[in-house]
């Protein structure tokens, strides 16, 4: 499973941006996706998932009400859509891909098998 990611940049405080994420399998509509992010100096956190149909999401609670998740199955595509971004969304983020996750892993960075390149996200003040 190869996952690409793109679409970061830089923005002003109170923009947006969208990421996406594509994945090269066929079976793509069976795996949890999510994004996680790591500023400098910090570890590696989750930001948010979804299960296969999209119908259950998970949010960290510094990016609830601002990011929304979503994905299309037919596009093998997965997308973060981040409004009202901060300063301290500044960080590197990482689209993440795993077929086998319970519920209770979801936020666990090392659960996942499968990770896409990073795409930076910089926001300025």
């Amino acid at each position: 499973v190869q996952l690409q990611a793109s679409g970061g940049g830089l923005v002003q405080a109170g923009g947006s941006l969208r990421l996406s994420c594509t994945a090269s399998v066929r079976t793509f509509s069976r795996f949890i996706m999510a994004w996680f992010r790591q500023a400098p100096g910090k570890e590696r956190e989750f930001v948010v998932a979804l299960n296969w149909s999209g119908g259950s999401t998970y949010y960290a609670d510094s990016v609830k009400g601002r990011f929304t998740i979503s994905r299309d199955n037919a596009k093998n595509t997965m997308y973060l859509q981040m409004n009202s971004l901060k300063p301290e969304d500044t960080a590197v983020y990482y689209c993440a891909a795993d077929s086998r996750l319970i519920t209770s892993s979801i936020r666990y960075a090392n659960q996942y098998d499968y990770w896409g390149q990073e795409t930076q996200v910089t926001v300025s003040s």
